[in-house]
């Protein structure tokens, strides 16, 4: 009877190894459930433990996750900027106009977009009044800032300088400090001038570039290692110093955005049909490993790497697109961040009694798009540039607090909608991109072949 058992067992942990091996969404999944039990039981609300020896334990155990994060944020900027001007030199004159004019106005479309239904949904299920009480109670101190109307900061004087700083005085410097639309900018202008090269001078640059690629793609496959635990110990931490109890006070406005979240990918599946002519649950299906490990880290910078891959390898998307489209998508086309900017902003208006007029929402929508541009791609960026929003509105800042114990989670979610974002765009300006400009197969094989 124990021999029998002991076979069970084996056979059964056989099984589950061949269950797990190279299925990374699967790691995922289970560390992630495996996180939150864990940090359930290490919560300080259940009085096993202080919250001090909680913070303490939650710290050790997001340390895989930290050096997961850092690892692959090492590695971003070069990989970045290799990325851009590959795609930019892979292409000729024509093609590029064709694909750079048609990837800006396909960004802004989709993140007017998502903020115009940001806006709708807030103002048909108007999730802040159910808080408007409990925060007059909880706050009192931001109450009182609320009883002068908003105030518009919004003006024509300030968009020269803000369009002159995009361009860096220093791209080294910007580099340093992660400037992140700063340094797509500047990639963009020298990926152009490389295309001025002759032959003879722009094959080394190729050459140099993707040894770059492939330098920094041996780091991410040691990082991707690291994935499973790093998902099991910033679940643990989150859910440890959270708590289950104080994310259900806000159960009705995590579920408006996240119901905007899935309207924003039925949207992405409409343009696959249309314009990808693609099946969305297929392409869904293939990307699911980078949705998961996005939703893990929070950020869709951290999983550009993994994107690439995807793109290349499952979607079959052209090297040259996915190159030129996803490293500026990771910062500009952050269309999940926008609708959660969009809602959460209403939110806080409607928290505190604010009743906002359309020339607020107007100001409002302006100001998102503006800002979803520049909100950095990494854990927590979405809530510094909502602060600036809040400002540039009338807003307190301070109404952040009301929605810092679940921003973390929707930082998962949105995060997951940005890289669907992304990918959804490469399968689009493929289809359109080959049949337009007139792309060969040999053409792809001699840049692939040169990559080689």
């Amino acid at each position: 009877m124990f021999d029998t058992e002991v076979k069970s067992l084996k056979s059964l942990n056989e099984y589950l190894k061949k269950l797990v091996e190279s299925r990374l969404w699967l790691k995922v999944i289970i560390a992630l459930f495996l996180g939150v039990g864990f940090g359930l039981l290490l919560s300080p609300q259940n009085g096993w433990i202080s919250t001090e020896t909680a913070d303490v334990a939650g710290n050790w155990l997001a340390l895989p996750g930290v050096l997961f994060l850092k690892l692959v944020q090492m590695i971003m900027i070069p990989l970045i900027v290799a990325s851009i001007i590959t795609g930019i030199a892979s292409n000729d004159k024509e093609s590029l106009k064709k694909l750079g004019g048609g990837v800006l106005l396909y960004f802004l479309g989709t993140t007017i977009f998502s903020v115009s239904l940001g806006v709708i949904l807030s103002q048909i299920f108007r999730p802040g009044r159910f808080l408007h009480q409990q925060a007059a109670t909880e706050h009192n101190e931001i109450t009182a800032v609320t009883t002068d109307g908003p105030e518009l900061s919004f003006g024509l004087d300030t968009i020269p300088d803000t369009i002159s700083n995009l361009l860096p005085d220093n791209p080294l410097a910007s580099m340093v400090s992660g400037e992140m639309l700063s340094i797509v900018i500047f990639t963009i202008i020298i990926g152009v001038a490389v295309l001025s090269l002759e032959e003879a001078l722009l094959r080394p640059v190729k050459l140099v570039l993707s040894a770059i690629q492939e330098v920094c793609m041996t780091v991410v496959k040691w990082s991707m290692l690291l994935v499973p635990v790093a998902v099991f110990g910033l679940m643990a931490q989150l859910t440890s110093s959270v708590g289950l109890s104080s994310l259900s006070g806000l159960a009705y406005y995590v579920g408006v955005v996240l119901l905007g979240l899935l309207l924003l990918v039925i949207f992405y599946s409409g343009l696959l049909v249309l314009f990808g002519k693609t099946n969305p649950f297929h392409f869904l299906k293939k990307i699911r490993d980078v949705q998961l490990l996005a939703f893990s880290t929070t950020s869709s910078a951290a999983v550009m790497p993994l994107s690439l891959q995807t793109a290349e390898e499952e979607l079959k998307v052209d090297k040259a697109i996915s190159n030129f489209i996803i490293p500026i998508g990771v910062t500009v086309n952050m269309d999940g961040t926008a609708l959660y900017q969009t809602i959460t902003t209403l939110f806080i208006a409607q928290a505190y009694g604010l009743e906002m007029s359309l020339l607020n929402i107007i100001v409002i929508i302006v100001t998102i798009v503006a800002a979803s541009i520049g909100t950095p791609a990494i854990p927590g960026g979405g809530v510094v540039i909502l602060a600036s929003v809040l400002g540039s509105v009338g807003i307190p800042a301070e109404g952040i607090i009301i929605i810092i114990g679940v921003e973390r989670l929707l930082g998962m979610f949105r995060s997951a909608v940005n890289v669907t974002g992304d990918l959804t765009a490469c399968m689009v300006f493929n289809r359109f991109y080959k049949k337009t400009s007139g792309l060969t197969t040999d053409k792809t094989t001699i840049n692939l072949s040169s990559k080689q």
